[in-house]
């Protein structure tokens, strides 16, 4: 019973994979609905989820499933053209397989596709008489290949509730095939387990089909069994040298060993001996002819031979768990190289250095894992982008860059939701409608770019709409009008445009099933604030504007510069920092400015800004730091230098303090602050 439960679940998870794959293909073919890859990949992940789910007890998704599938049955063979309303109902359909998953399925959403659906197809698609299947030649498809399966199940393949015999049929499905059942280790019928399956079976199955859709057969029970696929022939290779000797084929398949083939035919003397003791070559000829046949095989076994990778699924919480304990890791490791220090002994110094160095490398290594392109979030936005357009009427294309962009998978999870709230703002409040953009001279198709890039230690997400833009005037008037700003307060452009992040703000007329209750732009904001993030604004009435979010690499781990204060400890991030300098403060012409290199550079005195008591030492030290594109500086008593930082959340009464984004454990144990260094010179 553990068994089938984990093979279901095995199921769901790889359901939801090849569900999100077919999202993907289904907007890539409304762009090209003529592309022959695209639309086999779609019927080729929904004929997977039709056999797994059939396979798996999953009766309902299999039958429903297989509907969608015929239909894209008819695409892919050119009988019916790939439609939007097509689309549409598929992406439909693929919802309602995802809720059937899920549990939450709606029998009215299941009738509005099936009856679309054969809407389309007015026919029958299954004719009562079964055609004769014409054989299969390469004058009718030149593109059929001969393949070599030989398929191995585990002996208690029964027990996960799997029937061997169902694959086998859905393979024999593909094209013209030869079966062939190894029964030889079945025992006799005293010691014969019927709960076991003793056979296995070769394949030679010709058809059209590649590699991966023959294997798509085989995806849920590939791991336990022992498969091989091997191409044997092919329509655009076919010469002489394909038709190979029984031998060979028997040596190929592992039924027998060379040397074993070897001892049969030693009694037999080569081709190259029986010429030589003829007369008719030199041994030195033959041994020519033998050099040359080797060096042709060795070429084409290295042009054949392909890098082997393989991939594990691991739980996620297992990876949070890895990251946490690595953590810990750093966090004793700074200790041991405090100890060290204070000890002044050369060995216990170098262990020291041996374990801060493979605790770097695991801390980079285990980090790397967590790692996924930011691409996997930015292509459900399409989906978002297409739905939402539709049904306010709009026109709008969706542009993405830098998709291979790696974040932490979980600054991925949680900055999902953030991007959403401002792809609908952009699409209901930044684009007009084509009737507007066309008054205004404008295409009459709105443009929404999505990009990520790296700068420094963070990812910078930008927002790109070529729409209405934003007033700021309105956006003053319109905060006044809430009381969320004083009539006669002065606020720049700027500033202004960040008070639609206020909470309660908004400017829509009307509220829509998308916006105008107020709600979401402050949501948006604390969910970036709570991921160490920043979020800016800028826009140009009439031209569009740009949303800029900038997000850590990681909530985990981050390389920090160590600083003091009197008897207080500070972490900057060490990615904005840029240099030290020395301050003299009666060197200096202004108490806020200093002159770097010919450039006056503003700084804060960190000692004033947290109100430390005590008296600030003849010569302090400025920080200069990067914060979004100024140099600003930050002065502190010491610096100490680079410490490797485990950021611990702070607790829910210090969590709003201003400046501070978390805390981190020093190597003796005491605490030390890590410092927003944007929030701290705002």
């Amino acid at each position: 019973m553990f068994r089938e439960e984990m093979h279901r679940q095995a199921f769901k998870e790889e359901a939801l994979e090849l569900l999100g794959e077919l999202e993907i293909s289904l907007l890539e073919l409304e762009a090209a609905p003529a592309n022959d890859e695209v639309i086999n990949r779609v019927f080729r992940a929904m004929h997977t989820i039709k056999g797994s789910g059939a396979m798996f007890g999953f009766e309902d998704i299999a039958s429903f499933t297989h509907e969608v599938e015929t239909i894209f049955d008819l695409a892919r063979t050119g009988r019916i053209a790939v439609t939007r309303e097509l689309l549409s109902l598929t992406l439909l359909a693929r919802d309602h397989i995802l809720a059937m998953v899920e549990g939450t399925d709606s029998d009215t959403r299941a009738e509005e596709v099936i009856k679309g659906l054969k809407a389309l197809n007015p026919k029958s698609v299954f004719p009562e008489a079964t055609p004769v299947r014409e054989p299969l030649t390469c004058a009718l498809n030149p593109d059929l290949c001969t393949w070599r399966i030989r398929f191995a199940p585990p002996k208690n393949v029964f027990m996960s509730g799997t029937n061997p015999a169902s694959l086998l049929e859905e393979l024999c499905e593909m094209g013209e095939h030869h079966v062939i059942m190894h029964v030889k280790d079945i025992p006799g019928l005293p010691r014969l387990n019927p709960e076991e399956c003793l056979v296995w079976w070769d394949v030679i199955l010709t058809t059209a089909r590649g590699e991966d859709e023959i294997r798509d057969v085989f995806i849920f029970v590939e791991e336990d069994s022992a498969l091989t696929i091997q191409m044997v022939g092919s329509c655009q290779n076919i010469d002489d040298e394909s038709y190979k000797l029984i031998g060979q084929i028997l040596v190929e398949k592992n039924d027998i060993t060379k040397d074993a083939l070897e001892r049969i035919l030693i009694e037999r003397k080569p081709i190259g001996q029986l010429l030589s003791e003829a007369g008719l070559v030199s041994a030195s000829q033959v041994e020519a002819a033998l050099a040359e046949q080797q060096e042709v095989k060795r070429l084409k076994q290295s042009a054949g031979a392909e890098p082997q990778t393989s991939s594990i699924r691991v739980p996620a919480q297992k990876l949070d768990y890895l990251v946490d304990l690595v953590g810990e890791l750093v966090t004793a490791q700074a200790r041991l190289t405090q100890f060290a220090s204070e000890q002044n002994d050369a060995r216990l110094q170098g262990i020291s250095e041996e374990i801060e160095r493979l605790s770097d490398e695991l801390r980079d290594n285990t980090l790397g894992i967590r790692m996924l392109p930011i691409g996997t979030t930015f292509t459900r936005f399409k989906r978002l982008v297409r739905d939402l357009s539709q049904e306010l009427g709009k026109r709008i294309t969706l542009e993405t860059h830098g998709e291979d962009t790696e974040l932490d998978k979980t600054v991925i999870e949680r900055l999902n939701d953030p991007l959403v709230h401002l792809l609908r703002n952009s699409i209901d409040h930044g684009i007009e409608s084509p009737e507007e953009r066309q008054a205004k001279g404008k295409k009459p198709e709105g443009r929404i770019e999505l990009s990520a890039e790296h700068s420094g230690g963070e990812v910078l997400i930008r927002i790109i709409d070529d729409g209405a833009g934003i007033d700021p005037d309105r956006i003053r008037a319109k905060a006044v009008e809430k009381g969320i700003i004083a009539p006669d307060a002065l606020i720049s452009d700027k500033d202004a445009l960040m008070l639609i992040f206020a909470p309660g703000f908004s400017t829509a007329e009307k509220v829509t099933s998308v916006s105008g209750r107020g709600v979401g732009m402050d949501v948006v904001k604390r969910n970036i604030d709570a991921l160490r993030g920043r979020v800016s604004l800028e826009s140009v009435p009439g031209q569009g504007t740009t949303i800029s979010v900038r997000i850590p690499l990681t909530l985990a781990i981050i390389d920090g510069l160590q600083v003091q204060v009197e008897d207080s400890y500070f972490i900057m991030p060490l990615s904005a920092v840029e240099e030290c300098v020395e301050l003299i403060r009666k060197d200096s012409a202004r108490a806020d400015l200093i002159n770097l290199r010919g450039q006056m550079v503003p700084y804060v005195s960190l000692r004033a800004g947290f109100e430390i008591p005590g008296q600030a030492p003849e010569i302090e030290q400025i920080v200069v730091c990067n914060s979004q594109g100024r140099r600003v500086g930050i002065v502190v008593d010491r610096v100490i230098g680079e410490h490797q930082t485990v950021i611990k959340s702070l607790g829910k009464v210090y969590q709003d303090v201003r400046g501070i984004s978390g805390a981190t454990i020093k190597g003796d144990g005491s605490m030390a602050l890590i410092l927003d260094i944007t929030a701290l010179v705002s």
